[in-house]
């Protein structure tokens, strides 16, 4: 099976759903200062991305070790530094119990996100949490995205369809607006915004793009 991310949206006055009618690049965002750049570039909206936060906080990969009140902290400073565009959260698996993720939202609510995603993972938090079984597979992520917009999820993200085949099939068979992630050294092939939007998307997240730019930077630096 697939990750799959039910976007939920907040009540923040901003709406997620905007711009749809075209594929909408939403740039990552990892500090504060970076938070006012993609404002200035004229970006839509900006993504506070798990493994970036986990990268830059910890210095570790996205094993499941940040938590909700570090995410909270983050969205925060972000918000605060990007005040004019919607800021959508990785959540990541909402901190546990439905209490817990209860009480994840009201975090990201104070802190000013407009949306956050939640991953529905039965195999911990794994950037391709698919079993190679084959009795449960893309399908099964399908099925589960679909119930989660058909209870009131904003949009569903299937994570890491393997080829431009599984790309297509998300496409055509999950409902209600859907998520795609385009990052480098992932399993998706890398396309373009209007690729991606005629295999039938309306939201392209980079969840990596400037933490690796910045990571490449900062050694270039301490290399010299």
């Amino acid at each position: 099976m697939a990750t799959i991310m039910a976007v939920i949206p907040m009540p923040l006055g901003y709406n997620v759903k905007s711009n749809t009618s075209s594929a909408t690049l939403r740039s990552n965002i990892s500090r504060n200062r970076k938070s006012a750049y993609p404002t200035k570039l004229g970006f839509h909206a900006g993504f506070i991305s798990g493994y970036a936060l986990s990268g830059t906080l910890l210095g570790k990969p996205d094993f499941g070790l940040i938590t909700s009140p570090e995410i909270a902290a983050a969205t925060r400073i972000v918000c605060a530094g990007a005040p004019m565009i919607p800021i959508i959260v990785d959540a990541e698996t909402g901190g546990g119990s439905a209490l817990n993720v209860q009480r994840t939202i009201k975090e990201l609510i104070a802190a000013g996100a407009a949306g956050c995603c939640i991953e529905d993972t039965r195999l911990g938090n794994r950037t391709d949490a698919r079993v190679t079984s084959g009795k449960k597979g893309l399908s099964d992520a399908i099925a589960r995205a679909n119930l989660y917009v058909e209870a009131g999820a904003d949009a569903s993200f299937v994570e890491a369809p393997r080829d431009d085949k599984e790309l297509e099939e998300i496409g055509r068979k999950t409902k209600g607006y859907r998520v795609c992630d385009m990052y480098e050294g992932g399993v998706t092939p890398l396309h373009t915004p209007e690729e991606v939007k005629a295999m039938g998307f309306h939201l392209i997240v980079h969840p990596l793009s400037t933490f690796y730019a910045s990571a490449r930077a900062l050694l270039d630096v301490l290399s010299r």
